[in-house]
């Protein structure tokens, strides 16, 4: 079965500006994200457990943006372009499951910080090396898991009718468009998907926060409160940014937004965090930023 993915139809006239500026991004993405890992991977000074997760996430963004990006490009360079189901389903499953994994690194930082500044004199006790290898699994391997049955839901649905997708990508909403037996079934799995890695998540963020703020206001000394928060403000500007657009992008229903809006979002979603994310942490971090200095330095 082949599917006709539609891109931006309404927008043949601007499909090269688009194209190029998407493709300048996917480049800023991949160098700035690898950029981050080797910093990370060769500097000392790094090798501590919210630099092992920020490597960990930026590999989640490249993988994500590799996943999605090349074939958002060759949709928009075509006016549109078929895909086999399998393909579809392919494409919908890697980038569901590394996205998840994306959203519970930023979930573990959270808890990296809360221990970091609530449980100071315990943090280097509770997050040793075994600790940090057993949180990254677990951030790696249940997006997969999970992505399995909603995609095995999909899968078992018995399409008919028209198979064109007025989109730009394949994911969930993609395959409601088509007609199909009942999706009941679907919908309830990916309401328990999005609640597993979007509203839980987001949930035990907050409550991280809550008590990083409250433990930071006890703090007597101004300058000592404006260091706690300075290593949670680049952390706090990835959330907000992540979560912003998914609360849009999946948790408003799609009626209330048109199918054009609904492509803008999906693109900012799939370039907006890997793009940005790397520009927050070396540049709102002083640590990151005295590393790219020496990464760039000439060699005498």
């Amino acid at each position: 079965m082949q599917l006709v993915l539609l891109g931006f139809g309404n927008l043949q006239d601007l499909k090269y500006l688009i194209f190029v500026l998407f493709l300048i991004c996917y480049v800023i993405i991949i160098f700035g994200n690898s950029l981050v890992i080797s910093l990370i991977t060769t500097n000392k000074k790094l090798h501590s457990p919210m630099y092992f997760f920020l490597c960990n996430l930026s590999i989640c963004e490249i993988l994500f943006t590799t996943i999605l990006l090349p074939n958002i490009l060759y949709v928009i360079w075509g006016n549109g372009a078929s895909i086999s189901f399998y393909g579809c389903i392919t494409q919908l499953y890697l980038g569901a499951s590394v996205g998840s994994g994306e959203c519970l690194f930023l979930t573990v930082m959270a808890y990296d910080r809360y221990l970091a500044i609530c449980i100071p004199l315990r943090y280097s006790t509770i997050m040793n090396n075994k600790m940090q290898n057993h949180l990254s699994l677990c951030c790696w391997l249940p997006g997969f898991i999970a992505m399995a049955f909603l995609v095995i839901s999909i899968c078992n649905l018995k399409y008919c009718g028209s198979n064109i997708i007025d989109h730009v990508l394949c994911d969930l909403g993609s395959f409601l468009q088509l007609p199909s037996t009942d999706t009941y079934l679907v919908e309830i799995v990916g309401s328990i998907v999005t609640f597993l890695f979007s509203i839980l998540p987001f949930t035990l963020i907050i409550l991280s926060y809550v008590s990083i703020f409250f433990t930071i206001l006890r703090i007597p000394s101004w300058t000592s409160r404006q260091k706690s928060f300075s290593t949670c403000r680049s952390h706090l500007a990835s959330v907000f940014m992540y979560f912003g657009t998914v609360s849009i992008l999946y948790l408003v229903p799609s009626q209330q937004h048109s199918f054009t809006l609904n492509k803008i979002l999906s693109l900012l979603y799939s370039v907006g965090n890997p793009l940005l994310n790397p520009m927050i942490y070396s540049l709102r971090n002083r640590e990151m930023k005295s590393c790219i200095v020496a990464y760039f330095a000439p060699k005498t």
